[in-house]
């Protein structure tokens, strides 16, 4: 069950937050040995929590919208007193002294915290593989990957271990681990949900979203955590509409692009193409008008973000120099020598090879070639989406070329890795509203993601139509 049918049976008295929380807790221990979708679990203050919730409505207290509810919480996201890490031994003993705008507002609603989830290394990687901690395995089959760098807030709500989950998404971490583990995953236009204490990877791009079994409940969690916050200056000053109301309006006349640049048969899995292509059909039938779009820049996607995004990455991670906090090298005396074996030793070689790319791209003689002329060609994509959308309502592509691959598959490749997230950066780069929602399944029984894209601050119409495709249709998440 999803946060609305359990809030029902919360306030009915059917359960109680204590005993809803220990199911969870139970599931947590008996699979989460095999999933790895944990670093931590915050047993203790779960049940102390629930305690309390289940006290105040013992004496008629009315309690707020998530009272009760279990969710885990990627440990990229900082929690007050509890570790987190990003997966990285830099940070494996940093325990933070302020609580993210996000995970505050969740306890203000009253959800309860279960734990901290895996991800690749600061966020950076496709498949949770890259994680310091050991990599997270796909509960559809445990030889697979869970997408990432989200792939432990994803796979934590697949096998059943908690009722929802919040990841990041910078370049397609929160939609490509939900087609690959058959879950709705929203990422909110940027500057609709705050970043402050999120650790940063690339500022410009990362925006936190949420992991869900329906469409409804990422419209009551996008509800919670959205809106304005004066500690992060990104954060938009606009109203956060009740998305739970917008959702039964009709989609009859409603007009989805298709972008032609995604259906290309070169790379795109045959089975993931006549999924989505009938999922669009599907929507067709509900009334929905189908118009092909072209985003001729779109494909330009990828190789601009990887120049953004380590180029940003190479500044965000600057700070962390054995000196201030994070992992300090041992044993050498040097101020120089300390800062580069701090890093050496307590950086993964993925995050390395990103600095790298980022640090030559923004060196002098440099960065007028690789850094700004990226950023011109974001402008273009932007313009492609702003052409698009004075077409269509709604824009649909594939959310992931391919189902989950094999683990270790892309070790050694990763610019195969890279290309994963080929169809979801564009969305990040011209800061839009994007989300998976499932769409059918490949011949193994490996889910296929369709993704949604909306203009700016227009969640409740890409909301509206997954939730419309989704009740219309059998295609359910399930668990190990």
């Amino acid at each position: 069950m999803g946060i609305i049918e359990l809030r029902e049976q919360l306030q009915q008295g059917h359960v109680s937050a204590l005993e809803l929380t220990n199911q969870y807790l139970e599931r947590i221990q008996e699979v989460d040995p095999k999933v790895h979708a944990f670093l931590e679990i915050t047993a203790e203050r779960a049940r102390f929590d629930a305690r309390r919730i289940d006290e105040l409505r013992s004496k008629g207290v009315l309690l707020p919208p998530l009272a009760g509810i279990p969710i885990a919480i990627k440990d990229n996201i900082c929690t007050k007193g509890i570790r987190t890490t990003c997966s990285s031994r830099m940070l494996e003993a940093f325990i933070p002294p302020y609580e993210s705008t996000v995970t505050e507002k969740l306890w203000k609603a009253g959800a309860i915290l279960l734990g901290k989830t895996n991800l690749d290394e600061f966020a950076m990687g496709s498949s949770t593989e890259t994680s310091a901690f050991g990599a997270t395995a796909n509960p559809w089959d445990l030889t697979r990957v869970p997408g990432g760098s989200s792939g432990g807030s994803a796979a934590a709500v697949a096998s059943g271990e908690c009722v929802a989950s919040l990841g990041s998404d910078t370049g397609g971490s929160i939609r490509q681990p939900a087609a690959f583990c058959g879950l709705v995953g929203l990422k909110p236009t940027y500057g609709r949900v705050s970043r402050w204490g999120l650790v940063a990877f690339a500022s410009s791009l990362d925006q936190i979203g949420s992991f869900t079994h329906t469409v409804a409940d990422a419209a009551e969690l996008l509800h919670v955590i959205a809106g304005e916050d004066y500690k992060d200056a990104t954060c938009l000053k606009v109203s956060v509409p009740n998305y739970q109301s917008i959702l039964q309006k009709s989609i009859s006349g409603l007009r989805i692009g298709l972008i032609k640049e995604c259906f290309d048969p070169n790379g795109l899995d045959p089975q993931v193409a006549s999924a989505v292509n009938k999922a669009a059909s599907h929507l067709e039938s509900l009334g929905c008008e189908l118009v092909e779009i072209s985003c001729p820049q779109f494909n330009y996607g990828i190789a601009t973000y990887y120049i953004i995004a380590p180029s940003e990455a190479s500044a965000n991670l600057a700070r962390y120099d054995g000196m201030k906090y994070g992992y300090r090298a041992e044993g050498v005396e040097n101020l120089a020598t300390i800062t580069s074996q701090s890093r050496a030793q307590g950086f993964g070689s993925e995050v390395q090879r990103r600095i790298l790319i980022g640090t030559y791209a923004l060196s002098a003689g440099y960065v007028d070639a690789y850094y700004k002329k990226a950023q011109q060609v974001r402008t273009l994509i932007r313009r492609d989406f702003d052409a698009a959308f004075a077409k269509v309502d709604v824009l649909l592509t594939p959310t992931v070329p391919s189902t989950a691959f094999l683990a270790g598959a892309h070790t050694d490749d990763p610019l195969q890795m890279y290309l994963s997230d080929l169809l979801t950066i564009p969305a990040n780069l011209a800061g839009l509203p994007a989300m998976n929602i499932p769409c059918g399944f490949d011949d193994t029984g490996l889910p296929i993601g369709m993704q949604l894209i909306g203009n700016v601050l227009e969640e409740s119409r890409i909301l509206q139509v997954a939730h419309h495709y989704e009740v219309t249709t059998n295609i359910m998440s399930s668990n190990l």
